[in-house]
């Protein structure tokens, strides 16, 4: 009843998450008057039950209710598992295109399995979208029997499989694929030069499992294909100068962290240094010049005025290039930090998705920053590449017909799943009440306090046996821990992007009681921690006596929602369980997303902060990355959704030319003594064939070209907001009217770049040669790992420049604040403030000049 009536309450006040969960449960009652009639089936008999229930518009209400009763008896049947009512609850829902919040533990790989096959049954196509490929390979395997039981075909795909594998398998009924993977499997479909070449197919139903990690945060960073180009060194005489530079007085840091910018007096230090370098030598000859013609030289200059050295101008046109190496070279080496932002291993620079904590595998940056990390790292040099196209998650969503999903944390993000997908979030209560103990976050003042008082506590749990969790942010922080631990004589295991082939196996039993189990962000989701281990036979009652699975959170996530999550490995199917968070106020969320107002923290011996204004500061930041991460999102969506109506202007164009003979037309008019001479020469199947190719390519490469020119416009498009003077030009309708005017002309100058290519190419009897021909199609593709709001958000550059105002000329790191004789100087830098008659941290709303 009290379920029933926050329910209500909350559709009352219209908040996300408010969907009534009545009608579902009604019919969840007659899914189980229905199942007696179920038991009798044979296997056989159960199968062809379902295949009667077969159409193609969709099953109603009374199918539903006949089918739910089939597949959860199948479930029972093929893999042991009965369907809860929860799960059929659930189901229904996604059913009816809902984003559903289940519990971790609660069963959602089969909620979501008998939800695909319903809509499979209802003459409907599904894409699975899962965050990695190993859980589409072992969801798809899992729930392989029941599908096949219900006469329903699955697949799979992963990195690792072949064109024609993912051809195969995409027309399966149910395909479970990683959303990366049908995305760039999607932009690669729009570059084929034939129809044979496609893999995917239309875009009917997409059913997302961890709905909020998919639709939110993997949606902040653009699927973007590239090809190869060339090899783009750096050179090391700018890897060494930038090492030289002094943080603060050669270049800052802005205070969002995302840019870094040369001072005057770092400019002045590498104009210096670039104009004492020697000039390469033009020829062999001038380096094997005689002795005598060199000592004739010296006296000469030695006799000669000495002649003053030019002073090299780093931002002179002629020198954009060594400007952007500069560039680059500095954001790799002082950004970008190994073991966070990326590894190293097998002489090769890997990327870590922080979303995930995973490597990133065949992704990579753009714009020679690739370039400057491997040079930084002394490994060898990848080629460069262009962007051939991207999609982002929202683009790739929205081809679908229909959107449903599920997740443990989607009421948290209700609002943004609303304004951007249109979809509405279900709350599944759990089948057995969550009894875990949530603690309240302890706070310290410096990081060492905190990293101190988190091993004492870890020791201190371990002691009792009891299981533990901790969940890191990063690579570098979980093997910090690892030593810490190590030197604490705590046994453990580290999963992180290094070995997250076993990631499964690791994460399965961290239940088992003594297990002391570090993982980066939230490796392992996806796999169910039983308390016991995997079969839930090793001390499964010891563990219950302990109180359950406990985790430990190192620090707080920018979204509350991941804490939420890292939480929600404890206390699955009503078992015992416990969570605690440490903090300091020198974790990077504070220091980023937060500004002090007079804050005088009075720590005990340990360093521990307990007062309201410092534990009300660690909240603040958390609510600005909140608000920061979700304008994010806006944001990318808002710079992409013309990109995306112009790409599929474009599309539709380059479609009818690859599937009907639009290029042939259109070439045959413009160039028609060129083309009737080809035709009587080759026949007009040949050239009908070069004319696609030619008008393909031209295409594509005016669009390679559109974006490009869109990637310098949103780089340099904030800046015209400061050129209107007392008029404010709002960034992105400047780049919408640039981008406007840069498509205006893109398909009809594709078309003479195709006439003209026409009249000169080499084709022969064996059709086009388009090396010779000028459009040549790359030879190698990739992925790039971009962040398309490099910038950051405006509430980003408020506090920035907050930050900037308040921060001293010098002060020291926070690892080296005394607490034993504490004042305001004793803040970490980024905390002080200058203001001293303020009383409460700002509101998250006060950070958008708009409110």
């Amino acid at each position: 009843m009290a379920l029933k009536i926050a329910s209500r309450f909350r559709r009352l006040l219209q908040r996300p998450g408010s969907i009534d969960l009545g009608p579902y449960e009604r019919l969840t009652q007659l899914v189980g008057e229905a199942e007696e009639s179920v038991l009798s089936l044979t296997d056989e008999e159960l199968t062809e039950a379902v295949a009667e229930l077969r159409t193609t518009g969709g099953l109603h209400e009374d199918e539903q209710i006949e089918f739910l009763a089939l597949a959860r008896d199948a479930g029972k049947r093929a893999i042991g598992e009965r369907a809860f009512d929860g799960q059929v609850v659930g189901a229904l829902a996604m059913l009816q295109g809902r984003i559903v919040e289940m519990a971790t533990g609660e069963g959602k790989t089969l909620a979501g399995a008998i939800a695909a096959a319903g809509y499979a049954v209802g003459g409907r196509k599904v894409h699975v979208l899962a965050v990695n490929d190993y859980l589409a390979k072992r969801d798809a395997e899992w729930m392989g029997p029941v599908y096949e039981l219900l006469g329903v075909t699955v697949s799979y795909v992963g990195q690792a499989s072949t064109p024609e594998e993912r051809r195969e398998a995409y027309q399966a009924e149910v395909c479970y694929v990683p959303v990366n993977e049908i995305g760039f499997d999607v932009l690669r479909d729009r570059l084929v030069t034939k129809v044979d070449d496609r893999v995917t197919v239309d875009a009917d139903v997409a059913l997302v499992d961890e709905a909020d990690s998919v639709l939110i945060d993997e949606a902040r960073v653009p699927m973007v294909l590239a090809g190869a180009t060339r090899t783009e060194a750096l050179d090391d005489d700018v890897v060494q100068l930038v090492r030289t530079l002094r943080a603060g007085v050669d270049y800052e840091i802005d205070g969002d962290g995302r840019t870094v910018a040369l001072t005057d007096r770092g400019t002045d230090k590498v104009e210096k240094a670039l104009s004492a370098q020697p000039e390469e030598p033009e020829t062999e000859e001038s380096e094997t010049e005689a002795p005598e013609a060199e000592d004739s030289e010296a006296e000469d200059a030695e006799a000669a005025e000495p002649e003053a050295v030019e002073q090299f101008n780093l931002y002179a046109d002629e020198n954009v290039d060594r400007l952007t190496q500069i560039n680059v070279a500095l954001h790799a080496e002082v950004l970008l930090r190994r073991d966070v932002d990326y590894l190293v291993r097998d002489g090769k620079v890997s990327l870590i998705n922080n979303n995930r904590g995973r490597v990133a595998k065949l992704q990579r940056w753009p714009d020679g920053l690739q370039a400057a990390v491997e040079a930084k790292e002394a490994v060898p040099i990848s080629d460069a590449g262009e962007i051939l196209d991207s999609i982002t998650v929202q683009a790739l969503i929205k081809r679908y017909q229909t959107l449903c999903g599920m997740t443990g944390t989607a009421v948290v993000v209700g609002e943004s799943l609303q304004e951007v997908y249109d979809v509405d979030v279900a709350v599944v209560p759990p089948n057995k009440p969550n009894v875990r103990k949530d603690d309240p976050d302890r706070l310290y003042l410096t990081v060492d306090q905190k990293n101190t008082a988190l091993v004492e506590h870890i020791a201190e749990v371990h002691e009792t046996g009891r299981p533990i969790l901790i969940g890191t942010h990063s690579v570098e922080e979980s093997e910090q821990l690892s030593d810490r631990l190590e030197a604490a004589d705590i046994p453990h295991v580290v999963l992180n992007a290094k070995n997250d082939a076993e990631e499964a196996a690791i994460i399965a039993e961290a239940g088992v009681p003594g297990t002391v189990t570090v993982s980066t962000q939230m490796a392992g989701r996806g796999t169910d921690i039983r308390l016991g281990g995997k079969d839930e036979t090793h001390d499964k009652d010891k563990a219950l006596e302990l109180g359950g699975l406990y985790v430990i959170g190192t620090g707080l996530h920018a979204s509350r929602r991941l804490d939420d999550q890292l939480r929600g490995r404890a206390g699955r199917q009503g078992d015992p369980g416990g969570t605690l968070f440490f903090a300091s106020l020198a974790d990077e969320l504070v220091t980023r997303y937060s500004v002090s107002s007079g804050l005088r923290p009075h720590p005990d011996d340990t360093g521990r902060l307990t007062d309201r204004k410092s534990v009300g500061m660690l909240e603040h930041a958390q609510r600005v990355a909140d608000g920061a991460n979700a304008e994010l999102h806006r944001t990318t969506w808002q710079y992409n959704r013309l990109t995306g109506q112009q790409r599929a202007i474009l599309l539709d164009t380059r479609e009818k030319v690859l599937t009907g003979d639009l290029a042939a037309e259109e070439l045959s008019e413009r160039a028609k003594e060129r083309y009737d001479e080809l035709v009587e020469e080759h026949g007009e199947d040949v050239v009908k064939d070069a004319a696609r190719r030619i008008a393909l390519g031209h295409l594509d490469r005016r669009w390679t070209d559109h974006l490009a020119y869109l990637a310098d416009l949103r780089e340099g498009i904030h800046l015209r907001s400061l050129a209107g003077g007392i008029v404010h030009l709002k960034p992105i309708d400047e780049f919408n009217k640039s981008a406007i005017a840069s498509f205006d002309t893109l398909i009809s100058d594709a078309w003479d770049d195709a006439v003209e290519t026409f009249t000169t190419a080499e084709i022969s009897a064996d059709g086009l040669d388009e090396e010779a021909s000028g459009i040549p199609r790359p030879t190698a593709t990739w992925t790039y790992l971009v962040n398309d709001n490099p910038f950051g958000t405006e509430a980003d550059r408020i506090l920035g420049r907050l930050r900037n105002a308040i921060k001293p000329e010098s002060a020291a790191e926070p690892e080296e604040i005394l607490p034993e004789e504490f004042d305001e100087d004793d803040l970490p830098e980024e905390l002080r403030d200058a203001d001293d008659d303020a009383d409460e941290p700002r509101d998250a709303k006060d950070a958008d000049p708009e409110k």
